[in-house]
């Protein structure tokens, strides 16, 4: 199955150093039958799109509580978000927590991915705003709602695997 892993930039580093990655947790996001059945309409396309963002506003909720950890936080790293993409057996849906939510078994390996997505430059500052209220947000708050909303606006760029140390190196 597909999957889209919320991740960091020193998550992405952890993966590249180590050769496999386990998500906070074990969550994912994918094309899942409860999914198909939220939408009347759509492809299979439109449909990963909407796991894709989901996974994006995971990485904000993990680029937030790296935020307030100051122990975890990368000296001299952007502040971006990143997703990967990777084609794995183990997963088992979990309809209970959100619709597009599964959860992994085991380890992502490098061998596994399909692609990577990681913020531009120009989606930092949006991004650092929505961290600071991503909780708000979360309880309702229509103004947090607005600037996480301003981030989720930013497209992700995408990076085939192979390009990934090199992308790492680059920031």
């Amino acid at each position: 199955m597909r999957v889209y892993i919320p991740a960091t930039l020193p998550m992405l580093q952890r993966l590249v150093a180590d050769g496999s990655f386990f998500p906070v947790s074990g969550t994912a996001f994918a094309v899942t039958p409860t999914l198909r059945e939220a939408y009347a309409e759509g492809d299979d396309d439109e449909l990963a799109e909407v796991a894709l963002r989901d996974a994006a506003l995971g990485s904000l909720r993990l680029l937030a509580a790296d935020a307030e950890d100051a122990d975890s936080a990368e000296p001299g790293l952007p502040v971006r978000r990143a997703v990967l993409v990777a084609d794995v057996e183990s997963v088992k849906a979990r309809p209970d927590l959100d619709d597009a939510v599964v959860r992994l078994s085991d380890p992502v390996t490098l061998d596994d991915l399909v692609a990577v997505y990681v913020d531009n430059a120009a989606a930092e500052p949006a991004v650092r705003a929505a961290m600071d209220v991503i909780d708000a947000a979360d309880l309702g708050d229509e103004d947090a709602e607005l600037r996480v909303g301003d981030a989720q606006d930013h497209d992700l760029a995408w990076y085939a695997t192979q390009e990934l140390p090199f992308l790492l190196e680059l920031l």
